[in-house]
């Protein structure tokens, strides 16, 4: 096995892979070892995580749509088939808020799910938010304007997404912060660092915040409202309704996703634009350089890195044989790297128009939130960029250890005060 860096070894002949996720220098700069693997073994047996990844474009689009494999496997198979462990004990509240969550479960209560609120999320009714996120990130500018400089994800990106969607759902702004430290907590679930403390932490956020949200619908039982949330409750599929457990599921992964990786995205969009060097003026001097800029950020620094999926029929993937129950992931952020398909792919170009990126996902498990993440970018980043001239990095940003997410610990910003 050859050592690529401290942190990375490489076998081409067996395509097995030793890579430490916790190292600093690798989830700081995640896409220079997607470079590395994709020179010498694209598709590898990642030994610490004890499965095979795959990291090229054209294999992650068809794996992520391929109905031979899923993102649960216990709506076909019983634990005893495959011997998996029981559920955790301490985990217990996470795994139940989890037990009906739109990125767990499959068809037919997938799709009776994403039914109901699929309408809710298209590019069209999306696009009538656009005023209130611009009124909203006007407003949060004129707070700090004046100062000359900020810390932009506490003053900024935190704010924006929690509110836009604590709003379509029906949940009162102020709750946004206590949202926020839910959702903090909540995803610890999903990051490769994770430790008791972590799943105690993520246990007691989906135990506290299953309680709020079913204030929120017995509310809405008595008093419907012209919100998500009231949607739901009082509209049938088939003449079926949701469940109140189906319904904290749904709702949870809605606040979480529909703000989580977006916060994370504004900060990383910010901070590659500023480090190319290149002029935010000619990148948002229109409606269709804009969407090019935001899609290109989307592609080079992606929030949310790795899906996994259960083999649910015999496949064979790149020379890789899956059977029943074994175990497959892609690597999003990886495949936006793709030399065969984004030619110079480390480099930022605004004006790409290659393929589309694989940010939000493909298939059926596609981010039902896209569209709503989509139209916040472009609509806050040139805000940022036109009414804070000379904006700049005033420190180098800190990432987090949230791997397999990627974003910003902090973002301090200078520019030239009025």
């Amino acid at each position: 096995m050859q050592t690529i860096t401290p942190f990375l070894s490489i076998d081409s002949q067996t395509r097995h892979v030793s890579l430490d996720a916790r190292a600093p220098e690798f989830y700081q700069n995640p896409n220079a070892t997607y470079a590395a693997l994709h020179a010498a073994c694209p598709t590898f047996y990642w030994q610490e995580q004890r499965m095979w990844f795959f990291t090229r474009y054209d294999h992650v689009n068809a794996l992520l749509r391929d109905r031979r494999f899923g993102r649960q496997i216990l709506h076909v198979a019983t634990r005893e088939e495959f011997k998996l462990p029981e559920p955790l004990e301490h985990t217990r509240h996470f795994d139940a808020a989890e037990a009906h969550s739109l990125l767990e479960i499959e068809p037919p209560e997938h799709t009776r799910l994403r039914t109901l609120i699929n309408r809710a999320f298209v590019s069209r009714q999306i696009e009538h938010m656009r005023p209130d996120i611009e009124a909203l990130a006007n407003r949060l500018i004129d707070g700090f304007m004046k100062d000359g400089e900020t810390e932009l994800l506490s003053s900024f990106a935190d704010i924006i997404p929690v509110t836009m969607i604590a709003r379509m759902v029906g949940i009162p702004e102020d709750m946004g912060p206590q949202l926020l430290k839910w959702s903090h907590d909540y995803v610890g679930m999903y990051m490769f660092k994770r430790n008791r403390a972590d799943e105690d932490a993520a246990d007691q956020a989906a135990r506290e915040f299953s309680d709020y949200v079913r204030t929120i619908i017995a509310e809405r039982r008595k008093s419907p409202r012209d919100d998500l949330a009231s949607h739901m409750i009082h509209t049938e599929h088939r003449g079926q309704y949701l469940s109140d457990d189906e319904l904290v599921s749904t709702i949870i992964v809605l606040l979480n996703a529909g703000h989580e990786a977006t916060v994370h995205q504004i900060g990383n969009s910010v901070r590659l634009i500023l480090e190319s060097g290149l002029d935010p003026a000619r990148m948002f001097r229109d409606e269709a350089a804009t969407e090019r800029t935001v899609e290109e950020t989307l592609r080079l620094c992606a929030p949310v890195h790795i899906f996994d999926r259960w083999c649910i029929e015999p496949a064979e993937i790149d020379g890789v044989t899956f059977k029943r129950g074994d175990r497959a992931a892609v690597i999003l952020a990886a495949a936006n790297l793709d030399p065969h398909t984004f030619p110079d792919p480390l480099t930022f170009k605004p004006e790409r128009n290659e393929a589309v990126n694989l940010s939000f996902g493909a298939g059926i498990h596609f981010c039902i939130g896209a569209p709503l993440a989509r139209l916040e970018l472009k609509t806050v980043l040139p805000l940022l960029f036109h009414r804070l001239p000379g904006l700049r990095l005033k420190e180098a940003p800190r990432v987090k250890d949230v791997y397999h997410f990627h974003g910003l610990e902090r973002l301090d910003l200078q520019w030239d005060a009025p």
